[in-house]
């Protein structure tokens, strides 16, 4: 099959759409337990960079689950394609000139590596949101500990399967100690440097 596929050679380029922005593209990953504050602390980063006119867009597992991977369980091997496939819609995004952020789970240090390759180590940013499985547990947002004690899920990260933290997170978000405000104003910090075309 790969020998009859030839990648057409199109004329706007990544740079392109970079200058046309005013800023680098890249992807902003979330990662962490389920009800750690990944997709909270991701939305405001979002609209941070919004208000400062950085074009952006956010993946997140719960949306992307009802589409494009509609067909995949939460089987150890179906959520190494979730990520591979995320990473890959990641990727596109990234091309396409945009400050891309993806809130996931993403449990696995393996899968987290593939999308390192897939987006290239210069265009990921590792953002490890630290909460504890006792303080996720107490939030519970979506009722899924309480399904997990009760036998009713299987595979339920932290409490039938491990997470497996990141060692050396690019911004590592303590949510117990800190706030989500706090906590997005750092991550804005931590990347205004790296939104900068070489130019400006």
């Amino acid at each position: 099959m790969k020998a009859n596929i030839t990648p057409h050679s199109y004329q706007v380029s990544r740079d392109d759409r970079q200058k046309s922005n005013h800023h680098k593209s890249f992807l902003l990953w979330f990662t962490g337990l389920s009800g750690s504050g990944k997709s909270t602390i991701a939305n405001l980063v979002e609209q941070k960079l919004h208000q400062q006119g950085i074009k952006t867009y956010t993946l997140d597992g719960d949306n992307i689950r009802q589409g494009i991977n509609k067909d995949l369980t939460f089987a150890p091997e179906d959520r190494t394609e979730n990520i591979r496939r995320i990473a890959e819609v990641a990727h596109l995004m990234v091309d396409a000139g945009l400050v891309t952020l993806a809130a996931f789970v993403s449990p696995y240090k393996k899968d987290r590596e593939n999308i390192r390759s897939i987006v290239k180590d210069a265009n990921f940013v590792e953002i490890y949101v630290n909460t504890s499985v006792e303080e996720c547990e107490r939030r519970d947002v979506k009722g899924l500990y309480k399904k997990a004690r009760a036998g009713e899920i299987k595979n339920m990260t932290g409490i039938s399967v491990p997470y497996e933290a990141p060692e050396q997170p690019d911004v590592e978000i303590k949510t117990e100690e800190e706030s989500v405000a706090a906590a997005a104003q750092r991550i804005i910090e931590y990347i205004t440097p790296k939104l900068q075309l070489s130019h400006e």
